[in-house]
């Protein structure tokens, strides 16, 4: 049997991060992972991409991950247009109006993954095992035991970073609510004939939003939300006739589009864990909450969560005391459920907002208030940004750009 401090189950972008922050502070962990990131060609774009806040870029700054990040790919963006088709209500968000560079990163989930990975792979007190999964899950009194692949790993605490789907929660016997939307979400990469941008944006029309996330050189990430039929129907079509029908249904300012380099759809849905923490057991990232992506904020959540359980388990560690016990993950659970539960349900609420009204004209009339509202009035839009960027309320020392030290 292998003894550890804390096994990780998981080695996503959530789940490397927390083991890097883990092993960063000291603490010995195993990462199980079942399937290792194909390493990066330059050739190649990964269709899955996320808008990495400044709170999660000083998280992964401060494990030793950006610079390997940033040596690979990414893509920086001060400003974020947000718009209604059938009116002239909009905001922009502009870094310029808190006095920063850029609001965010678009990064490939691949190269975040990959640069966690390059820094755990230099770290001695963490054992990646890869493939790895859990076989078996025992919870006991002072240790937990996991069996995979024949082997087994006790530790003091399991962390679930397993996905929306986790196993570990499941074994946990952690129940979750949610719902499943009626839309469907198509997400592709594309060459355009528009240099690499500094904005993203969105605009809400009838059927659902469209986005626009710019990537490295002419290349930009679309999303495009409809209804399942409709986008199966998308999917169908020949590069040349999707790319068509892309051009004559988002707006102009997305400009022409020279190929499609990879197309890929998910169903829309949000669910949360009634508990993020059991004995000797806690839920990060998807396993404890997955949302809407329409403001691209859950790995931004994910990583979030990985570094208030981070701060947690060191300070316990710091006073000598059981790092798997009941107080310190209760203290975790206190911090960032109520964060995400706020954050789930207005994504929700901006969803619902936007979608067919039988009251149409009152609804339409609030939102145009609601966005014009942010984009005027200077203090709430500072305010929104702020909060997009995860540079307001409790953060963790990680996402202020800093190991936690222990108290």
């Amino acid at each position: 049997m292998v003894s550890t401090d804390v096994i990780v189950v998981g080695g996503g972008m959530v789940g490397a991060l927390t083991a890097a922050a883990l092993g960063a502070c000291g603490i010995d962990v195993v990462l199980l992972e079942k399937t290792a990131p194909a390493p990066f060609d330059a050739e190649v774009h990964d269709l899955r991409v996320s808008a990495v806040s400044e709170a999660s870029e000083r998280m992964l700054e401060a494990v030793g991950a950006w610079d390997g990040i940033r040596q690979m790919r990414l893509c920086p963006y001060r400003r974020m247009l947000v718009w209604e088709s059938q009116s002239t209500a909009q905001t922009l968000f502009d870094s310029s109006t808190i006095g920063l560079p850029h609001l965010g990163h678009i990064v490939e989930n691949r190269v975040i993954q990959l640069g966690l990975w390059q820094q755990l792979q230099e770290m001695d007190n963490v054992t990646m095992v890869c493939p790895g999964q859990v076989d078996s899950l025992q919870i006991e009194t002072e240790r937990v035991v996991i069996s995979s692949g024949g082997q087994e790993y006790s530790a003091a605490l399991v962390v679930a970073a397993d996905g929306a789907n986790s196993a570990v929660r499941s074994m946990a016997n952690i129940d979750v609510e949610g719902e499943t939307y009626n839309q469907h979400a198509l997400v592709a990469t594309v060459a355009t004939d528009e240099p690499q941008q500094d904005i993203t944006w969105q605009r809400f029309t009838p059927n659902g939003p469209q986005a626009f996330l710019p990537l490295s050189g002419h290349r930009a990430s679309m999303v495009w939300y409809e209804s399942g039929e409709t986008i199966a129907m998308l999917k169908q079509l020949p590069d040349d006739e999707f790319l068509r029908a892309m051009e004559s249904s988002f707006p102009e300012r997305l400009g022409g589009l020279r190929s499609l380099e990879g197309l890929g759809s998910f169903p829309l849905k949000w669910q949360h864990a009634n508990d993020y923490v059991g004995p000797r057991l806690a839920l990060v990232g998807d396993a404890a909450h997955s949302v809407h992506p329409l403001a691209g904020q859950g790995v931004n959540m994910g990583m979030l969560d990985a570094a208030a359980l981070v701060e947690c388990i060191v300070d316990q560690h710091a006073k000598g005391g059981d790092i798997g016990s009941s107080r310190g993950l209760r203290r975790y659970e206190r911090w960032r459920r109520p964060q995400n539960n706020v954050m789930i349900r207005m994504l929700d609420g901006i969803h619902q907002a936007f979608q067919p009204q039988s009251h149409a004209v009152v609804i339409s009339t609030l939102r145009g208030f609601a966005l014009r509202g942010a984009d005027k009035i200077r203090p709430l839009n500072a305010l929104c940004i702020k909060l997009a960027m995860g540079l307001e309320g409790d953060l963790p020392q990680l996402a202020r750009g800093r190991l936690p030290a222990g108290v």
